[in-house]
């Protein structure tokens, strides 16, 4: 494992793929090449730590399946200009100028929250009912970390 080698959580492999995504992605000028060989890479890490770490098969293969789920999600709209893209929880939030890009959120599978005014993706495991919490109030309780292109978003060091 060349990327992620001095890793030695799940947290910490997250965290450095988000950072080598943002420089190595082909949509922000990077390598496709590059790229591939990173997500082969974060998903040996996630499988090897996951391991260690006494975590049953199937969970496991759960969490493993979650990871690459977010990101493939995360993946298809990283490109669009004017959105912001947050991870609180275990959910997807996009906020920003989302009404020029709803035909490419619907089609990577986010839906529109009208009451928070933003779009979200979350695994059907975290289905929930009734969100009447504010996104405000969400992000307070769960934290809340930026990912996106590398002009709207701080390095997740600061």
């Amino acid at each position: 494992m060349i990327y992620f080698n001095g890793c030695s959580t799940l947290d910490e492999i997250k965290s450095l793929y988000k950072k080598l995504a943002k420089e190595n992605h082909p949509d922000l000028g990077g390598n496709t090449s590059t790229m591939q060989a990173i997500n082969k890479e974060y998903a040996f890490a996630c499988a090897h730590i996951g391991k260690s770490s006494g975590l049953s098969d199937d969970e496991l293969d759960s969490e493993i399946k979650l990871s690459e789920q977010y990101r493939q999600a995360i993946e298809k709209i990283i490109h669009l200009q004017e959105i912001t893209i947050e991870l609180v929880g275990h959910w997807i939030w996009v906020t920003g100028n989302t009404y020029a890009v709803r035909k490419e959120l619907k089609e990577a599978h986010f839906f529109f929250a009208p009451k928070k005014l933003a779009w979200y993706f979350r695994s059907e495991e975290f289905k929930t009912r009734g969100g009447r919490k504010t996104l405000d109030e969400i992000r307070h309780k769960y934290g809340s970390e930026k990912v996106g292109r590398k002009e709207y978003v701080r390095t997740l060091e600061d």
